[in-house]
């Protein structure tokens, strides 16, 4: 045999043999299989039964500062209310170890839902999903005696500072803690929801703008003042929780609400 037909004879076994080879190798899962798929949410997506006709809302607290029974009825009352699912509303518990954070800024928390949030929106079975994180620490970005009660930070992403709650609730001259709870909860909720002009368009201008995205109603319970620790106790006087306006109960049914 001739050494030249000899090498080409070699690399010819040697390549049908490699690609054998590759095709009997089990290929490994793409990484980003098991990453859930973005999906986009919108305020319609909640409102309207539409693309989703059920809501879960994964309610992860850090051990002992957990939201009361009461906040959480109540929070599934006002979304039952205003939600067209024909699904099902439910709220799901889940208790996590403290972070050990003594303040949380806006990136902790988003790590930290990262990190535990294992319910995820399904365009496909029409399920969406909401996630709260009740924390034990106050906000890193307070300023002044006012600190922050809660947050809508994503378009389906709620903080509550639980400790800040329990600190202004609960005493003489303040409301009751599930009163406050629920308060907070509903209001960072409406923000979810695209109140005010947060992608639910007004029907008519009642936007405050010098504060951003609130209704401009002190009686309303999107007033800038529910979730701020200062001026809630003055706006909860009395011990009720206050409700949406009827500006922003249009605004909600124009972008397919109850």
């Amino acid at each position: 045999m001739k050494p030249l037909f000899k090498f080409f004879l070699i690399l010819g076994v040697g390549t049908i043999l490699f690609f054998r080879c590759g095709r009997d190798h089990p290929s490994l899962p793409d990484p980003d299989d098991r990453i859930p798929k973005k999906v986009v949410i919108k305020p319609n997506d909640f409102l309207s039964g539409e693309n989703y006709d059920q809501l879960t809302v994964e309610v992860a607290s850090v051990q002992g500062y957990e939201p009361t029974d009461e906040a959480l009825n109540n929070l599934k009352a006002f979304l039952e209310s205003r939600l067209n699912k024909n699904g099902g509303i439910g709220l799901v518990p889940a208790s996590i170890p403290s972070p050990g954070k003594a303040a949380y800024s806006l990136d902790d928390i988003k790590k930290i839902e990262q990190e535990y949030r294992t319910l995820f929106s399904d365009p496909e079975e029409k399920k969406l999903t909401a996630w709260f994180f009740f924390a034990d620490a106050d906000y890193a970005e307070n300023e002044g005696d006012s600190k922050a009660l809660g947050i809508a930070y994503g378009p389906a992403s709620m903080v509550i500072f639980e400790k800040t709650v329990r600190e202004f609730s609960g005493g003489r001259g303040q409301p009751s803690t599930p009163v406050l709870e629920t308060t907070v909860a509903e209001h960072e909720f409406g923000h979810i929801l695209g109140l005010v002009n947060n992608g639910t368009n007004m029907v008519v201008n009642h936007q405050d703008v010098t504060n951003g995205k609130h209704c401009n109603n002190q009686d309303c319970l999107m007033y800038w003042a529910a979730e701020h620790s200062g001026p809630v106790i003055n706006f909860l006087t009395g011990g009720k929780i206050p409700s949406l306006d009827q500006n922003c109960l249009n605004d909600l049914k124009n972008n397919g609400g109850k």
